[in-house]
């Protein structure tokens, strides 16, 4: 069995081929192919490639399967005393990706 770990987003990753997986909004439409070079490990039937921190020329190959956003997150902030509130939201926008390949190049 084959699988990587992969850094986007600031996250990292353990993928395999065929998996889909949510990160931090990626460029590009649906359908689209995407090439992620930040590979930090690859492990090919029991033999490991690591990085330091990235492997050079491993490639991970995806195809945008669609995009959404998560759920609100609300911020509030309150000083006492002072009739001083407010909140904010903020909703993430996500892409669902499928890692089509994982290559050591």
């Amino acid at each position: 069995m084959m699988f990587a770990v992969l850094k986007t987003g600031g996250k990292e990753y353990r993928v395999a081929k065929g998996d889909v997986i949510r990160v931090e909004k990626l460029e590009g439409n649906v359908g689209d192919q995407v090439t992620l070079e930040d590979v930090l490990m690859v492990s090919v039937e029991g033999q490991v490639h690591l990085g330091a921190p990235k492997l050079n020329n491993a490639v991970i190959v995806g195809e945008i399967v669609r995009e959404l956003k998560g759920k609100k997150v609300l911020t509030y902030k309150m000083k006492r005393r002072k009739n001083y509130r407010r909140m904010k939201g903020h909703r993430q926008t996500y892409t669902y990706l499928k890692v089509n390949e994982i290559s050591l190049g």
